[in-house]
């Protein structure tokens, strides 16, 4: 018999509109992220230049709104001059990041080209390892400034009279770390990364930044960190980023499968954080956050062969997907709606090959199990998010002790009158009966109902399998008066999209 659970659900109890720059995406020169990933002029899939064209239909599907580049860990020494101008003059250099050959054949030109192939928002970011602040700001000049000038006059020999109108700017990546190329101490980032934002800005006062927060929550800098850089630089910048990737590496299910608790303290704790340097500082502008990195990784670890290696597009960090990752995924989107008051930017880490919703070889591309709760979201979850009361039955975890079986999340757009429902069920064995209540008013319909579900955690998509763990559409449930029920089974993710 399963067991029974309710959800609460009232248009009137609003957290937040939920920004759609939530559903964006990241490509870094990593592996085979861009070479052999995004662009490989040598598949019989490329288009005249170069992009996988049976890429680009699966990323149009996600509808990344933004994708940030060129890094990561590779931006901290990236020259972006190096990636402009006739390819054939443009220099091969060693990239420290990833012990690879950067041959920069792909670089800001080709990636705003990519951007419009997918219709999506370029997110740059700018190198404070070894870049300076003129580097920096050289940059905005040549993506965003009209012709007459040198920076501008020079992206437009190459091809591009008109600005390419790039609004969103990382100010940075990961300064925090240790591993980063050139790391600084969070005065240091702090004092640069607020000196670099003026001057971007003063090229053009319509851009948006984002300053470097945590690379984790078990930094041993955090969130001291955090409260620093934002004390140097809070005027001048207008998100913060964070950043975090979940792994399974003691093999705890039930642990695993309730990790929003974990994202939802990291947000917490930052909240907290901007609340307090915005009340010292008595100021009166704002600071939104920026989850610019996050997924699940644990399996594909990050190994360096230094001296096998400088070679083009290494295979690294080609993670395989299961069930139990998409629950996660999909929690760790609920989350994103649930503190959508304070988290504005989300970025997918990333999106082709390299710990990513999508692999690929030459001939064949797959989809993989996290691939279908991003695009149900993406799809459905628009307008405001709404503030739900779930009443489950709960389990024990070892990591967070006693947690609910439901994971759940809403949405209503007033515009269209669409409303969506979010739900994972944690349960390896149970199903359960949901009582679907609205409180204010009766929807007009339920529309469809789309579920990713199985009987093994570990179930993955192969090539030769692609479809063993995707969403389908499952039969929608009767709606009396105010109510509906829906049996959800155990390790499962549903999307219900109704009409109010």
């Amino acid at each position: 018999m399963a067991s029974k659970a309710t959800i609460y659900l009232d248009t009137n109890r609003v957290i937040s509109p939920i920004s759609p720059l939530l559903f964006s995406g990241f490509a870094e020169h990593m592996g085979r992220m861009i070479y052999e990933g995004i662009y490989e002029p040598d598949s019989p899939h490329a288009d005249e230049n170069g992009l996988r064209k049976d890429v680009l239909e699966a990323l149009r599907e996600l509808n990344y709104r933004a994708i940030r580049y060129p890094g990561g860990n590779f931006l901290s020494g990236y020259r972006w001059e190096d990636g402009v101008g006739p390819k054939d003059q443009r220099p091969k250099r060693r990239d420290l990041a990833w012990q690879s050959t950067e041959t920069n054949e792909f670089g800001t030109n080709e990636f705003i080209e990519f951007c419009k192939k997918i219709k999506t928002e370029p997110m740059f970011g700018v190198n404070m390892g070894t870049g300076t602040i003129q580097d920096a700001a050289n940059l905005v000049e040549y993506c965003n400034a009209p012709v007459g000038t040198k920076y501008a006059d020079l992206r437009a020999s190459h091809g591009y009279k008109e600005p390419h109108k790039v609004k969103y700017w990382c100010v940075g990546n990961e300064m925090d770390g240790p591993w980063q190329i050139g790391h600084l101490d969070a005065p240091e980032y702090g004092a640069k990364a607020r000196e670099a934002a003026k001057m971007m800005r003063w090229h053009d006062r319509d851009i948006k930044l984002v300053l470097c927060g945590s690379s984790n929550s078990q930094m041993p800098t955090y969130p001291e960190w955090d409260r620093t850089v934002l004390e140097y630089a809070w005027e001048n910048i207008d998100y913060h980023s964070l950043h975090y990737y979940a792994g399974n590496n003691e093999n705890d299910t039930a642990s695993f499968l309730a990790m929003s608790a974990e994202f939802e303290a990291f947000v917490g704790t930052l909240e907290g954080t901007l609340r307090y340097v915005k009340a010292k500082r008595r100021s009166k502008h704002d600071v939104y956050l920026s989850w610019d990195e996050w997924n699940v990784w644990y399996k594909a670890r990050l190994v360096h062969d230094v001296e096998g290696g400088w070679g083009k597009a290494p295979h690294l960090i080609e993670e395989i997907y299961n069930l139990e990752d998409a629950l996660v995924v999909a929690q760790w989107m609920n989350v994103f709606l649930r503190k959508s008051d304070v988290l504005k930017i989300a970025c997918l880490a990333q999106a082709v090959n390299v710990i990513a919703p999508i692999l690929t070889t030459k001939d064949a591309m797959l989809k993989q199990s996290i691939y279908y709760p991003f695009m149900l979201f993406s799809k459905l979850a628009s307008g405001t998010a709404l503030d739900v009361a779930v009443k489950a039955p709960e389990y024990n975890t070892k990591l967070f002790g006693d947690m609910p079986l439901l994971d759940v999340s809403a949405s209503y757009d007033e515009a269209t009158n669409g409303h969506a429902i979010f739900i994972v069920n944690r349960s390896q064995t149970e199903s359960i009966t949901v009582d679907l209540n609205w409180q204010d008013r009766a929807p007009k319909s339920i529309n469809n109902v789309y579920q990713l579900a199985g009987t093994d955690p570990k179930l993955a998509n192969t090539y030769e399998s692609p479809n063993n763990v995707i969403s389908v559409k499952v039969a929608s449930p009767t709606i009396n008066g105010k109510t509906s029920t829906i049996t959800l089974p155990p390790l499962s993710f549903t999307a219900i999209e109704t009409s109010l």
